[in-house]
């Protein structure tokens, strides 16, 4: 259901179901849940990179089993489903290390939602996005609107929600719902690249950073001054390694580094 490749300080966990272009179902989104509790503790893993097996991402979630089966089953087994695969979206975009989705190829529906939840996003130029709930008479659930509307325009995520047209990964990047996109033979080298440049960075400072933006983009002003004092305030208290001090030190008094051209050189 889920593989892990461990590379130089980067986990690469591959989502597979390849002949269901891996669709999440019960057992897949569980285990995920797993695999984001493992790795959090791995120090293999300090950069975290989701993409699928063969030619999608994921075609989002398994229709047979993940709602006609489930279903099936009563009220609350639908409840866990839903617990389950909230869950481990709400684990990664909240995980303690910065996190990648490498968009491969197809990523639909319920797939939005691991996407969102990684910090950053590449998808091939190939790969081919839509939202096709309205095609089979739902809306798009599982906080996938919620998604498209922190990410997208207004106008653009209303017209994929109401035609269920699909679009790729050009188009996905020049609506920012990915970083960028680049053809798909070069895709693993880019996000490698990215990962490589992540690995450089105090991972206290990644962690902070992250949090601090996804917590004030829904703060008023004065609320979100205070919260980035506070925050930088339990950074310099959690940083034992006192990084803050570092590269101050590195920058003025040893001048062995720029912080507008790279980072500061950890012990």
């Amino acid at each position: 259901m889920v593989s892990i490749e461990f590379d130089n300080g980067v986990a690469w966990v591959t989502l597979n179901r390849p002949d269901k272009r891996n669709a999440m179902n019960p057992t897949l989104n569980a285990r995920m849940l797993e695999v984001l509790d493992e790795l959090e503790v791995d120090d293999r893993c300090q950069v975290l990179v989701l993409t699928g097996a063969g030619d999608s991402f994921s075609a989002g979630m398994d229709l047979k089993e993940y709602f006609r089966e489930t279903e099936a089953k009563g009220h609350m087994a639908t409840r866990r489903a839903q617990r389950d695969s909230y869950g481990w979206w709400r684990r990664l975009r909240w995980f303690e290390k910065p996190s990648i989705a490498m968009v491969n190829g197809w990523c639909f529906g319920g797939a939005f939602s691991p996407l969102f939840a990684c910090d950053l996003a590449v998808a091939a130029d190939e790969a081919q996005f839509g939202l096709s709930e309205i095609n089979w008479g739902i809306i798009p659930g599982g906080n996938v609107t919620k998604v498209v509307a922190d990410l997208m325009s207004q106008r653009e995520a209303m017209y994929y929600i109401l035609t269920g047209e699909t679009f790729d990964g050009r188009k996905a990047a020049e609506m920012k719902l990915v970083n960028f996109s680049v053809p798909r033979a070069e895709l693993r080298a880019r996000v490698r690249a990215i990962a490589d440049n992540l690995l450089e960075k105090n991972p206290h400072t990644l962690k902070a950073a992250k949090d601090a933006f996804k917590r004030v983009v829904e703060m008023p002003f004065d609320a979100a001054e205070d919260y980035l004092v506070v925050r930088q305030e339990s950074l310099n208290f959690l940083d034992k390694s006192e990084g803050r001090k570092q590269g101050i030190k590195q920058f003025i008094d040893d001048k062995t580094y720029r912080p507008g051209l790279g980072a500061y050189k950890r012990g």
